[in-house]
C-alpha cells in the first residue's frame, strides 16, 4: 500500500504543470501591459500635518502654495484643479490628517490615457510634516517632467509657503 501512495503522489506531481501554466500566463500578461509611470517623491514640510492636509484641500490655499488658480471640493467625491486648470481630478479617499487620495491628470496626458492616481501620506516628524508623494499611472514619456514639476512647482514654493518665507 506505501507503494501505491507513492505511485500515485509521482502522477500527481505529472499533474500540475497544466495548473501552473495559467499563473506564468497572468503574470507574463501584467509585465506585457504595464499602466504607465511611477514616482515617489518625499519632502519636508515646517508645518505640522493637520495644517499640511488643510492646505492642500483648500483652493485658497493651494492655488497661494503654487501660485496658480486651484478649486478643491474637500470631500470624497470633490473635485479639484490646480495651476488655472491645467490639472484636474477627483478626491477618492481622505484620513485627515495623514492621508490624501485623488485622481489626477494634465491637459498634456494623451487623449483616451486614463487619469493617474494621486497618494500623499503626511507624517509627523519633529520639524513638522515629511510628505511623500506616489504618483501612479502617469502617462509613458511623461515622468521626469513631472518629476521636475513636483519638485518645481509644488515642493519648492510649499517649503518656502510653510516656512512663512
Amino acid at each position: 500500500m506505501a507503494t501505491k501512495k507513492k505511485a500515485s503522489r509521482g502522477t500527481r506531481a505529472a499533474s500540475p504543470p497544466p495548473k501552473a501554466a495559467p499563473k506564468k500566463a497572468a503574470a507574463t500578461k501584467k509585465k506585457a501591459t504595464p499602466r504607465g509611470v511611477a514616482l515617489r517623491l518625499t519632502a519636508r514640510l515646517a508645518a505640522p500635518p493637520e495644517r499640511v492636509f488643510d492646505a492642500w484641500m483648500s483652493g485658497a490655499e493651494h492655488g497661494a502654495f503654487t501660485g496658480g488658480g486651484a478649486t478643491v471640493e474637500p470631500r470624497v467625491g470633490g473635485r479639484h484643479t490646480a495651476w488655472d486648470g491645467y490639472i484636474e481630478g477627483t478626491t477618492l479617499e481622505l484620513a485627515r490628517p495623514l492621508r490624501i487620495v485623488q485622481t489626477w491628470r494634465t491637459t498634456e496626458f494623451p487623449a483616451g490615457a486614463a487619469d493617474s492616481r494621486l497618494e500623499l501620506s503626511l507624517r509627523p516628524y519633529a520639524g513638522g510634516t515629511e510628505l511623500t508623494l506616489q504618483h501612479t499611472g502617469i502617462p509613458r514619456g511623461q515622468g521626469a517632467k513631472y518629476r521636475r514639476g513636483w519638485e518645481e512647482h509644488y515642493f519648492a514654493p510649499m517649503r518656502a509657503y510653510f516656512s512663512g518665507a
